[in-house]
């Protein structure tokens, strides 16, 4: 087996638990091709066990944390990472079942809906062994009915893998029944962004449900319609939930239908727009929801996006009657959770708005968060009260 050797003093990083080794961290490259399995070895020779290498990532290696990864060792570690899933969510039918790196399966994302699969394979590593990964999950999930790979994504790009949308196993049906925090929802997983759904915000939905009732809430890129939903279960008086992808706006609306949902509405339009408009005519709300998609994927864009979350949440704290409540998050991992905290207290002080924190949350646990990885938490997640 070919050996990885690192340049001096380059494993400081990984001797603390972070997985990935970096192209300039590395003293030679070798020459193998894509998705090959290498030791790592230090400068002075100590190995750091298996790895997968991708010469042609930035992320030139990313460390498996074993001696051998065959198909038993993957079985192993879907049927834990099952386990701890089933563990948590125990009345759930529907999670994140791999988080790549956090269960220790780096590149690696499965969502399941119900008795179907949703998969992503970001590492040229898991590229390569795709078919085994199928088996191993058909083993280990034996009820699944079907698997669809959805790899379109800036991930796969930056790995120098095709693009690819495709069954893998069985069949997927057009339209997907499944329950989340009580409420049902009927999803295409061939059709949806990225694995379909973000579940990512579970919990977060949860405690929406527990402030509004008898609200009137405004759930700004709604997506799937989940925040407008939940906060419809949770007693609220009226519900709007605005996207600009009509895709999107026509499953909200056939999702608030099938829960019986007749006070909440959905609406086609561009978030940015429609503050801008409202706030002009004076218009009120007591709930607004902001959820949008990640304003920045790198460092170079963390300006643009920093002026973005701060126009959004200003024109959304314009909006909000006293005693109101903003619901805001980010799932922009280069936009730290104190950079954006420090954004809303300076748009709430140029407004002369008192805020309270009442909730801070952040990803779900089925997205677990290795804490030696910063990579693997993202999503920053506040609820404030203007008093």
């Amino acid at each position: 087996m070919e050996k990885l050797i690192l340049k001096y003093k380059a494993d400081e990083r990984i001797k603390h638990g972070h997985p990935w080794i970096f192209s300039n961290e590395i003293q030679n490259h070798l020459n193998c091709e894509s998705g090959s399995i290498v030791e790592v070895c230090s400068n002075s020779g100590i190995s750091y066990g298996l790895a997968f290498y991708n010469p042609h990532s930035l992320v030139t290696a990313r460390l498996l944390y074993a001696n051998k990864f065959d198909f038993s060792t993957i079985c192993e570690r879907i049927s834990k990472a099952y386990e701890y899933r089933k563990f948590i969510f125990p009345n759930e039918n529907s999670f994140r079942l791999v988080f790549g790196e956090s269960d220790l399966l780096p590149g690696l994302i499965v969502d399941k809906y119900s008795d179907y699969l949703a998969v992503q394979f970001l590492s040229a590593g898991m590229d390569a062994i795709k078919s085994t990964i199928v088996d191993a999950l058909i083993k280990q999930i034996p009820n699944i009915k079907g698997i669809i790979e959805k790899d379109v994504t800036t991930h796969r790009r930056t790995e120098q893998l095709p693009e690819i949308e495709t069954v893998l196993y069985g069949e997927i049906p057009e339209k997907i029944r499944f329950i989340e925090n009580g409420i049902n929802y009927d999803i295409s997983i061939i059709e949806g962004q990225k694995t379909g759904y973000f579940l990512d915000q579970k919990l977060n939905r949860n405690f929406l449900q527990s402030i509004s009732k008898d609200k009137i809430v405004l759930d700004c890129f709604c997506n799937q319609g989940g925040f407008a939903l939940n906060a419809a279960k949770g007693g609220a008086k009226y519900v709007l939930g605005i996207d600009i992808s009509q895709q999107a706006v026509e499953s909200s609306q056939n999702n608030a239908k099938i829960n019986n949902f007749d006070f909440v509405e959905f609406l086609k339009a561009d978030v940015f727009e429609y503050l801008d408009k409202k706030s002009k005519n004076g218009q009120k709300w007591d709930i607004i929801v902001l959820d949008p998609p990640a304003f920045t994927k790198n460092r170079k864009t963390l300006p643009k996006a920093k002026a973005a979350y701060a126009k959004i949440n200003r024109l959304a704290l314009k909006m909000l009657n006293q005693n109101g409540f903003l619901v805001t998050s980010s799932c922009s991992h280069h936009l730290q959770e104190d950079m954006f905290y420090e954004i809303l207290q300076r748009e709430s002080r140029k407004l002369n708005l008192k805020l309270r924190l009442v909730f801070r949350g952040l990803q779900s646990p089925d997205h677990p968060i290795l804490i030696s990885m910063p990579e693997t938490q993202y999503l920053k997640f506040f609820v404030f009260q203007v008093i």
